[in-house]
């Protein structure tokens, strides 16, 4: 066995997990750049064929800047952990994932898109208009902190 299978077999694993993890919140953020700067944007997601597929308003033009580039996609359960929920089995636990790839437009079936769930009534008082992005992940990164159960981690910084 090359000095590579074991990295590679790591890599799978992680991505299996990160893949679990992802599952457990539903919005994440989309990071890409808009004119050479760097941009953060909400969106909802859910992982299809082992890619991520994103929903985001459409009025914001964000979809365009991402359409056939690379991005990143970030997800965690911050917030959860925060008020003791954790997000998982450990609510000592924090994570964060990331995956980063091109990103596409597409159209998702419609049983797809059900599974979404309901869409945002507005976005910044404007109606809101779904657009669909496809994440192909090349690279995923996973981060966990660990808390001893007497340090509740809502209380760290």
């Amino acid at each position: 066995m090359s000095s590579a299978e074991p990295r590679a077999m790591e890599a799978q694993v992680m991505e299996v997990r990160a893949i679990e993890l992802i599952r457990r919140v539903r919005y994440g953020r989309l990071a890409t750049t808009r004119r050479a700067l760097p941009f953060l944007a909400v969106a909802r997601h859910l992982v299809i064929d082992g890619r991520v597929v994103l929903r985001m308003h459409s009025g914001l033009g964000h979809h365009e800047s991402c359409d056939g580039t690379v991005v990143a996609y970030g997800v965690d359960n911050f917030d959860a952990a925060a008020t003791g929920e954790g997000g998982g089995e450990d609510t000592n636990a924090l994570w964060s994932v990331q995956f980063t790839g091109p990103a596409e437009v597409v159209h998702p079936t419609e049983e797809q898109r059900t599974r979404f769930g309901a869409t945002p009534l507005q976005v910044n008082g404007e109606p809101f208009e779904p657009v669909y992005l496809r994440l192909d992940p090349h690279f995923v990164t996973m981060h966990t902190l660990d808390f001893h159960a007497s340090q509740p981690s809502h209380h760290t910084a």
